[in-house]
């Protein structure tokens, strides 16, 4: 069975949502020490290259506010009774020039007397008997345009649907009012109103477009537009909210409507006391608008400030559904409801996706399946990088080949291994006598299996990582951890016989996961313990005699502190000759132990560039200076040359990353 629903806008044919390029860019800011509820705010403010995000909706929220507050006046009602009232004075002033009676006299006296003021003019010729039938249709026009528009200030539509109405349509309203204010009344008391809303509805439903389905509904409704009400009358001049309040007691010729209308708000401000009753705003257009359209337009004001406040996702636990769309695409049009339902999609998506899990703390983490996805992602990066390098072959190959190691696994994006045609034909051939089809064998690519290889050496690798401040400080510290992930993720999904071990080093050195190195935030404590670091290194070494050991350091200052026998930290700025003793000490124990060994000079310090060149040719080893954007190519590529010494990687270096790596011995 079909179902259908109403079309929402936006390219039918555009692409999901893509959670790679979403999450790469929350991994770089939480590399960057942000936290992943906080990135992901970050995300939705910046959107995507394809939507705009909530900074850019925001912005438009409130320019549509600024050009609603421009281009209006409130003075439109009074401007309107002016215009009437000096019509009717015009006409009466010409039928008693041609009247030549007495009273005609007395007449033009109280006429060319009448006070200034509009709302005073109008209130003195309540009980004027007018000669000129224009000149009393112009009076009558002017009690019953105030009548209207006070009633359109809270039921909307009214000012139209009570144009040229009669007694009997006005007996209707007045009706409609007592019997609201009684539904509203007896709510208010507590009272069960389901069966008393049900009769209302069904006696004044017309004059409530909207449908409320319910008495809360309906409050709802009526109290939005009754405290914007308030906010117009709030936002007039004390001379316009004189004149206003002077002149309602001639809307429809009676004072009972105000009354009628100052009891319902009563109510309503009582049954809805969170709804802004008392603000107001500055309007400074030209454009008058009445006291039923300035109502609405203080209605759209209060929306666009709920969305406004809404898109900036400002309180504890707000998320992406909170957004109102159908309130933001009537105020931006369908477009921006189309760029919020995506962000609200996406925020969905990456929740629902398992990338981002709840510590028991109640914070949000990145899961091990989005460090996976990342560390793909940077490894997509190196490989084209790589790629790019003359000499260079793609480092998804990098593993394939070796011996074969009898096993096999399901093919995975990516893999370049031969398949194991016997598994796949066989695993065909099950799926389709399970799903019972009549069609013969259809070969399916969740069937496919490829043969594991091992490679020919096993590698006990260790990547020590600089996290000084002064990594931090010189925006070297996400290019590290990516370099880190990008190291991991080769690893452990195309060398899975290694053992790699990751080193952090500031002032102490500590072994780390890749989930702790990646969520670690800067450290801005003094030291660099490259002494530690390598005793932790060459304790990895140990614990895998059979593997070629293999060092990586990445490192953009000199030693410049030691772990003292007891177990405390030393630290001497400049290097103290002990640190520099003690690192090289164990420098020499790796080296001993036959590690290949590659230092990663980051920065121009000629102090360092110095220590490191003689490092490195005390071991054997090499020095790459990259630009931070090579930095994960040339460490994948130094490992995969490391462990396959005779291999492109290991003689054609200086070709591998263009001339910027030099060998240091």
């Amino acid at each position: 069975m079909s179902r259908y629903r109403r079309y929402d806008g936006g390219d039918p044919l555009a692409p999901p949502v893509d959670l790679r390029e979403a999450l790469d860019a929350i991994g770089e800011d939480v590399m960057a020490g942000t936290s992943p509820e906080r990135a992901l705010r970050e995300l939705l403010r910046q959107g995507t290259r394809s939507r705009v995000g909530l900074d850019e909706l925001a912005r438009r929220v409130a320019e549509r506010r600024r050009e609603l507050l421009a281009k209006h006046q409130l003075g439109g009602t009074l401007d309107e009774v002016r215009r009437l009232l000096d019509d009717a004075v015009l006409a009466e002033r010409k039928q008693l020039a041609r009247d030549l009676d007495d009273d005609a006299r007395f007449a033009e006296m109280r006429i060319e007397n009448l006070p200034p003021s509009t709302a005073s003019a109008v209130s003195e010729l309540a009980d004027y008997p007018w000669r000129s039938s224009d000149a009393r249709e112009k009076y009558e026009q002017i009690k019953d345009l105030l009548g209207r528009e006070l009633l359109d200030q809270r039921f909307a539509g009214m000012k139209q649907a009570l144009e040229n109405a009669t007694d009997e349509d006005r007996e209707q309203v007045e009706a409609m009012l007592r019997d609201l204010t009684d539904l509203l009344a007896a709510h208010a008391r507590g009272d069960d109103t389901t069966a008393q809303f049900e009769r209302f509805m069904a006696e004044h439903g017309d004059f409530f477009p909207e449908d409320p389905q319910s008495v809360e509904e309906l409050i709802d409704s009526l109290a939005a537009r009754a405290a914007a009400a308030q906010r117009m009358l709030a936002s007039m001049t004390p001379e316009q909210r004189a004149e206003l309040a002077q002149l309602s007691a001639q809307a429809f010729g009676s004072p009972g409507l105000m009354d009628q209308l100052s009891q319902l708000d009563d109510l309503l401000r009582g049954l809805r006391p969170g709804e802004d009753w008392d603000g107001s705003e500055r309007f400074s257009g030209e454009q008058g608008l009445g006291l039923g359209d300035g109502t609405g337009v203080l209605q759209d004001v209060a929306q666009l400030d709920a969305l406004s406040e809404q898109l900036s996702q400002a309180n504890p636990g707000a998320r992406m559904d909170d957004v109102d769309l159908d309130a933001l695409a009537r105020q931006l049009g369908d477009e921006a409801a189309v760029d919020a339902r995506a962000l609200a999609e996406l925020e969905k998506a990456l929740r629902d996706s398992g990338y981002l899990t709840r510590a028991t703390d109640g914070t949000l983490r990145l899961s091990p399946r989005a460090m996976r996805e990342l560390g793909r992602s940077l490894l997509r990066d190196v490989a084209g990088r790589l790629s790019n390098r003359q000499g260079a072959r793609d480092v998804r190959t990098a593993g394939a080949a070796g011996e074969a190691s009898g096993a096999t696994r399901p093919w995975e994006f990516g893999d370049t291994e031969p398949w194991d045609v016997t598994r796949t034909m066989t695993n065909a051939l099950t799926r389709t006598a399970a799903e019972g089809s009549g069609d013969g064998i259809r070969l399916d690519i969740r069937d496919v299996e490829v043969v594991e290889t091992e490679a020919r050496t096993r590698a006990a690798v260790a990547l020590l990582v600089d996290t000084s401040f002064s990594m931090a400080m010189d925006g070297r510290w996400v290019p590290m951890k990516r370099t880190a992930l990008a190291l991991h993720q080769l690893v452990s999904s195309r060398f899975r016989g290694d053992h790699l071990e990751l080193i952090g080093f500031g002032r102490h050195a500590e072994v780390m996961q890749i989930e702790e190195l990646t969520g670690l935030d800067a450290m801005w404590e003094k030291g660099t313990n490259l002494h530690h670091a390598l005793l932790l290194a060459n304790r990895h070494f140990r614990r895998h005699p059979h593997e070629q050991p293999v060092l990586l350091i990445v490192t953009d200052g000199e030693p410049t502190s030691h772990l003292e026998p007891g177990g405390e930290v030393f630290f001497d700025y400049p290097p103290h000759p002990r640190t520099i003793a003690l690192a090289v000490r164990e420098l020499d124990a790796a080296a001993r132990l036959g590690a290949q060994t590659t230092f990663f000079r980051l920065g121009e310090d000629p102090g360092l560039a110095r220590f490191v060149d003689s490092m490195a040719k005390r071991a054997g080893g090499r020095v790459v200076a990259p630009e931070l954007g090579d930095l994960g190519a040339a460490v994948v590529g130094s490992y995969l040359g490391s462990r396959s010494p005779g291999s492109e990687y290991g003689s054609s270096y200086r070709d591998l990353f263009g001339g910027r790596g030099f060998w240091a011995g």
